[in-house]
């Protein structure tokens, strides 16, 4: 499992994509979104401004399983 380090208190599903290494920029995040299945704290879920807090663990169909980290 991988962490996500992020500074603020939450952050955006679509950022978040950017920040994994998944995609290059954010304007791909809508594309990879209707593409890609991705389950949040287990549950399915494709909203690009989802907001994410420490704690939430993260799973991307073909890539890993991330963790938010607050630093």
């Amino acid at each position: 499992m991988n962490e996500v380090n992020i500074k603020t208190e939450y952050i955006a599903l679509g950022q978040f994509l950017k920040l994994a290494g998944c995609i290059d920029t954010g304007g791909a995040a809508k594309f990879f979104l209707q593409e890609t299945k991705i389950l949040i704290n287990g549950e399915p879920d494709n909203r690009r401004g989802r907001k994410l807090y420490h704690g939430d663990r993260v799973e991307i169909e073909g890539f890993d399983v991330f963790t938010v980290v607050k630093q």
